[in-house]
């Protein structure tokens, strides 16, 4: 009789240990991030709908801080939410909404633009602000956009390999749109908080207001005072009579600070009789009291006029 096959039961068995191996590796590194972060996931985003058919988005605060800034800038332009939507839609099927540096070929950033293309230099592309204003600058001379497709709008700008890949991203895009150019009041919440070494940071009101300067343009005047950690952003007047559309500059500017709320180390946003407060709970937009109580002088002074940031301290 022939002896038998030792060699091959020996490396099946050296399989069986690898693998053993890896999992347990595996389990962990799960415990350890489990015990780093107090058993908690990465933080989130969630943005739902106004129109009370309960349509949701969520989303991580790297995203959300990119979507904000695609959204201001195309409000910053005069650009309409329908072109604010049709960017984001694209930036989600082009990269996620996360600011790559890697691509087809050349391609780089929020929405995948090359630099061979004549989109700009690589640094200029991996300036979320520059890549946003270019794709608005290309979206404009299409004629009729806002009444076209999505994806066909879309398209014209990017010319990509795969056409009808945008409508499936339209009806994020859509919940995105309203809340960030602040015609879905209170509809964008972040738990705002931070992992990893900047978990105990502090916030800084320059940094934040440099921040509302870099993606809206001079258009916004904010203040910032390092001994109360808050910065005010005054809400100019649209001139409507009813007020509507400082109202809806408003709520675009505090939607914007708890989408970067994470990112800025910002606390506590109030805007028009509601504030956001950061959390574990997802942050909540809440009513703020007015009846004497706790918090009701602050309020007092926050009306659809102005936007109040505090950052941690």
């Amino acid at each position: 009789m022939s002896e038998p096959p030792t060699v091959p039961v020996r490396r099946g068995r050296l399989l069986r240990v690898a693998a053993a191996v890896v999992v347990l590796l595996s389990v962990a590194t799960y415990v350890a991030v489990q015990y780093a972060t107090g058993g908690r996931t990465a933080p989130r985003c969630k943005v739902v709908s106004a129109d009370g058919d309960g349509a949701s988005y969520e989303f991580t605060p790297e995203q959300a801080v990119n979507a904000a800034t695609i959204a201001a800038v195309g409000t910053s332009r005069g650009m309409p939410e329908r072109a604010v939507a049709i960017a984001l839609a694209t930036a989600l099927q082009e990269s996620g909404l996360r600011n790559l540096d890697h691509g087809d070929r050349d391609s780089l950033g929020l929405f995948q633009q090359r630099p061979s293309a004549g989109w700009g230099t690589t640094k200029q592309i991996m300036d979320p602000v520059y890549a946003s204003g270019r794709f608005y600058e290309h979206l404009a001379q299409v004629p009729g956009y806002a009444r076209l497709p999505l994806t066909v709008a879309a398209q014209r700008v990017q010319r990509s390999g795969y056409p009808e890949a945008y409508a499936k991203h339209e009806p994020d895009a859509t919940l995105l749109a309203a809340s960030l150019t602040g015609r879905a009041e209170a509809s964008l919440t972040c738990e705002g908080r931070p992992s990893g070494p900047d978990a105990e940071r502090a916030g800084d009101p320059a940094r934040v207001r440099d921040a509302l300067v870099r993606d809206f343009g001079k258009q916004v005047r904010p203040t910032a005072d390092a001994s109360a950690g808050s910065v005010r952003v005054p809400v100019p007047d649209a001139g409507d009579p009813a007020g509507a559309g400082q109202r809806r500059r408003g709520w675009e500017l505090a939607q914007w600070a708890v989408a970067g709320s994470s990112a800025l180390r910002i606390e506590q946003v109030t805007y028009a009789g509601r504030r956001w407060t950061a959390g574990d709970d997802g942050g909540t937009w809440r009513t703020v009291p007015t009846d004497g109580s706790a918090g009701a002088s602050a309020a007092a002074a926050d009306t659809a006029a102005e936007v109040r940031i505090v950052t941690a301290r």
